[in-house]
């Protein structure tokens, strides 16, 4: 049997008259530069979100860029974030000339230590970057007590994490900005690179949109240094076209995390290879990735990869061991917990289209491969 990592034919299938409807419809106009559908785009998320404002750009790599020039970081300014996470998070911070300072992980949601962040705090710290790991959101209250105690400026990268809740509050929303991604393989993709940048603050959202458009307002004339980070039309068109479907997709990849738990617990294999499974500690996890804990992780990724099972390591190299970042001295013994989640973490199949059939070959290869 053949379980992708992600099956991304099988979601356009189902979907496949309402996409096409909506590309069509930009080519029709030949309006593909911030054409009607990213305004539409704009207030659908800003809406679902809980946010007032929203703004389209071109990637989830540039929403978080674009936050952190409009927030005014830039040289000698120094921005918390944990150590665990995709690369444009520490990437984005590095751009703009500021320095990335690193911090360690709760070892159950792989999301940043609120308790160890205020250590991290100098006179050259103006901002913190939560990211909302594999769907679930950081521990927010502490993390928001802390910036508005210093007066930080926070960030949340949500980009894994649309629709995921904190005691009530969207991803997003709780922070001076939220970013998010619509990378073909997130929960709200589309047919490429796209992003959203949303907040609760008329000026910052003003802002946004000057800076996704070279800096200028009016045209030709340039207050801020900004740059091409705008949303294509047709990027946004695919993402209305996906967006009735989110919540049922979030829904199906629910239960699917629920039925690899049941399948995990009969074969009784916690705790005797398998070390854990994710916890939901907040109330809505959306489950962008579904990640083990795993004894001999590279033995067993290579083992299910030969039984056709797609699987993948997020990520096996915390930022603190990069090699552009070698500069920053970190000491390892600051970053227990992110590399140990290097070292033994695995994202099974979770897409909303597996089947239950899918999901127990997979378990059972793992019950197989810990025999």
């Amino acid at each position: 049997m053949k379980v992708p990592l992600l099956d991304l034919k099988a979601q356009y299938n189902s979907i496949k008259s309402d996409v096409d409807k909506a590309v069509a419809e930009v080519f029709e106009s030949q309006y593909f530069i911030n054409g009607p559908q990213v305004k539409e785009c704009e207030a659908a998320i800003a809406e679902y979100c809980n946010c007032k404002y929203a703004t389209g750009v071109s990637s989830g790599t540039d929403a978080l860029l674009i936050s952190l020039m409009a927030a005014g970081i830039g040289a000698g300014d120094e921005v918390i974030t944990t150590d665990y996470s995709f690369f444009a998070t520490a990437g984005c911070v590095s751009r703009t000339g500021a320095k990335p300072v690193f911090v360690d992980i709760d070892p159950v949601t792989y999301n940043i230590d609120p308790a160890k962040i205020e250590a991290k705090i100098t006179p050259k710290t103006k901002a913190v970057i939560p990211v909302h790991l594999y769907g679930q959101m950081a521990d927010m209250d502490p993390i928001m007590e802390i910036a508005e105690k210093h007066g930080l400026i926070v960030i949340e990268d949500a980009a894994q994490a649309i629709g995921s809740e904190y005691k009530g509050r969207r991803a997003g929303s709780i922070g001076h900005y939220g970013c998010f991604s619509f990378f073909p393989s997130k929960n709200l993709g589309t047919a490429g690179d796209g992003g959203m940048v949303v907040t609760n603050d008329a000026d910052l959202d003003s802002k946004l949109k000057i800076f996704r458009n070279h800096g200028s307002k009016p045209k030709y004339y340039h207050k801020f240094i900004g740059g091409n980070f705008r949303l294509d039309t047709l990027h946004a068109a695919v993402v209305l076209a996906k967006f009735p479907h989110l919540d049922s997709w979030s829904a199906a990849r629910k239960r699917n995390a629920d039925y690899y738990r049941k399948l995990f617990c009969e074969k009784d294999i916690i705790g005797k290879g398998v070390k854990c499974l994710p916890e939901e500690v907040t109330n809505r996890h959306i489950y962008n990735q579904f990640v083990i804990r795993a004894e001999r992780r590279n033995d067993l990724q290579k083992f299910l990869k030969e039984q056709g099972i797609g699987n993948e390591v997020y990520y096996p190299v915390p930022f603190h061991l990069q090699e552009c970042f070698a500069y920053l001295g970190s000491k390892a013994e600051n970053f227990i917990d992110s590399s140990k989640a290097a070292d033994e973490s695995l994202a099974l199949p979770i897409y909303p289209e597996l089947t239950a059939e899918q999901a127990e070959y997979v378990v059972d290869c793992i019950a197989d491969f810990y025999k």
